[in-house]
C-alpha cells in the first residue's frame, strides 16, 4: 500500500468522518480497526491527531466502512464569460447584432490602378470568449494585408465599425446599418503605401454585400472590361450618390 502522509488539514477532516461513522453505526473503534485490517494504535493516534493518516490507512477505512472519507478536491472556479460587448464597441449583445454576422463581399477602390476595384471577402462573427463581433478579411490578392479587428455598434450614431488596431497603427470602416437586402455602404480610411516605403492617409468608398445575395462573386482585381465590373462599380457609386458617405473637397 502507499505510504503516503496525507495533510494536516485532510487529516482533520477524516478523523472528524470515521468518528461520525462511528457514531452512526454503533462500531467500536476495536471494531473498524479489525475490519480494516489495522492496529487500533494506529487508528488511535490517528484520530487523536498525534500522527497523520496516510493513503493506505484511509483507504483500508473507507473499504471498511463503506464509504469515502475524503473530500473531493475543490475545483477551481470557472470564470464566467462576459455577455456584453465592452462598453468602448457599443455594450451589445450578441441577440442585437446577430444580423451582421456572416460573410461580405467587399468592395473598394484599387489604390494601385485608377478605375479598377478591388474585391475580397470580410467575414464577421460572434467572439464567445470576447464576447464581441470580429471581423477577418480573406480572398485577398495581397494577402500578407488582410485586416482583421473588433466591430463596434453603437447605439447613438446607427453606425457599424470595423476597428483595427495594429501597434497603435489603426484602421477604420465606418459603414451605414445594413438595408433590407443586407448591403452596407460607407467609407474606409487607412493608409496607403506611397513612393517608396511611405504611408499616406488614404479614403475610399467601401460596399458591404452579403454573399448570400450577390449575384456573382468574383475576387481580385476587377477591371472594367471584366463581367463583374459594371455591378461592382454601381455598388461603390451608391456611397456618395445615395448619401451613405460624403466626401469634401478643401476650395481655395
Amino acid at each position: 500500500m502507499n505510504e503516503v502522509e496525507l495533510s494536516a488539514a485532510q487529516s482533520r477532516a477524516i478523523a472528524q468522518n470515521v468518528r461520525e461513522a462511528l457514531a452512526r453505526r454503533r462500531l467500536s473503534r476495536q471494531t473498524l480497526a479489525d475490519e480494516a485490517r489495522i492496529s487500533i494504535s494506529t487508528l488511535e493516534k490517528a484520530l487523536a491527531g498525534r500522527r497523520p493518516f496516510t493513503l493506505a490507512t484511509t483507504i483500508r477505512l473507507e473499504e471498511a466502512l463503506g464509504q469515502s472519507l475524503r473530500q473531493p478536491a475543490e475545483q477551481a472556479p470557472v470564470p464566467e464569460l462576459p455577455r456584453h460587448a465592452p462598453d468602448e464597441l457599443g455594450a451589445y449583445a450578441r441577440q442585437g447584432v446577430s444580423w451582421l454576422e456572416g460573410c461580405y463581399l467587399t468592395l473598394r477602390p484599387s489604390f494601385e490602378t485608377a478605375g479598377v476595384i478591388f474585391a475580397y471577402r470580410t467575414e464577421i462573427a460572434w467572439d464567445t470568449d470576447s464576447a464581441r463581433l470580429v471581423f477577418r478579411e480573406a480572398e485577398r490578392i495581397d494577402a500578407p494585408f488582410a485586416q482583421s479587428g473588433s466591430v463596434a455598434v453603437p447605439s447613438q450614431s446607427g453606425m457599424v465599425y470595423l476597428t483595427t488596431n495594429w501597434h497603435g497603427q489603426h484602421r477604420l470602416a465606418v459603414l451605414g446599418r445594413p438595408n433590407i437586402r443586407g448591403e452596407m455602404y460607407g467609407i474606409l480610411t487607412t493608409l496607403h503605401a506611397g513612393r517608396g516605403m511611405q504611408l499616406t492617409p488614404a479614403a475610399a468608398p467601401l460596399a458591404l454585400l452579403p454573399e448570400r445575395v450577390a449575384a456573382e462573386l468574383r475576387y481580385g482585381r476587377i477591371a472594367p472590361h471584366e463581367a463583374t465590373y459594371a455591378a461592382y462599380r454601381a455598388h461603390l457609386d451608391r456611397v456618395h450618390a445615395d448619401g451613405y458617405a460624403t466626401f469634401f473637397v478643401s476650395v481655395s
